[in-house]
């Protein structure tokens, strides 16, 4: 895999207050370039929820209403959010939550594309049987001494997630191939289905 041949990426991971439809309350998004993650450049927004975080969510990525009382409302940040995303293609794993959350969160947003490292690992490592973020980590042993915070904090997770990307896409000679193992059917970016061939 030639890396410097990868169209803008940004590796997203979101975390949200527990309700349904989620309020988000963490964004990250860090880019990869020339098959690295990329801190220096990297973004990530806490924001307060209209509604309160669930002790649920709390338990699961450790922030409380107390710590993000303070924070902007997310129409404060929105429009920094949308900018920095732009229509560079985006990877997350289990890359459906995260499009759909985002996607709500920024109406008129459109990435380039959209990578799933849950559809690649399945592709890429099919008898492994077990695919959560925490099961590729044990698998790939990915270098994950500069991720910054803890485990379910969108800032760790995305710098886990882009190790995990890098490591799988190592095993794919073009971006086109990886293209067809990482994006789901019908989100940004899938390959059109071959047509069935005809005699007319």
């Amino acid at each position: 895999m030639i890396f410097s041949t990868w169209p803008a990426l940004l590796v997203v991971d979101v975390e949200g207050n527990g309700t349904n439809p989620p309020d988000l309350v963490e964004v990250a998004a860090l880019p990869v370039r020339d098959g690295r993650p990329d801190k220096t450049t990297a973004r990530a927004w806490l924001t307060r929820p209209e509604r309160p975080v669930t002790s649920f969510a709390t338990r699961v990525h450790g922030l409380s209403n107390d710590d993000l009382a303070d924070q902007p409302a997310w129409s404060d940040i929105a429009d920094q959010v949308h900018t920095f995303m732009g229509a560079a293609w985006i990877c997350a794993h289990n890359a459906h939550t995260d499009y759909r959350v985002l996607s709500a969160h920024l109406p008129g947003w459109a990435p380039a594309g959209v990578l799933d490292t849950l559809r690649l690992a399945k592709a890429t490592f099919p008898d492994l049987g077990k695919y959560s973020l925490d099961a590729l980590i044990e698998y790939v042993k990915p270098d994950l001494g500069e991720a910054p915070a803890q485990r379910h904090r969108a800032t760790f997770d995305a710098f886990a997630t882009a190790q995990l990307l890098i490591a799988m896409a190592s095993r794919y000679e073009t971006w086109d191939q990886l293209v067809a193992a990482a994006v789901p059917p019908g989100l940004p970016g899938a390959p059109e289905p071959e047509k069935d061939p005809t005699l007319w």
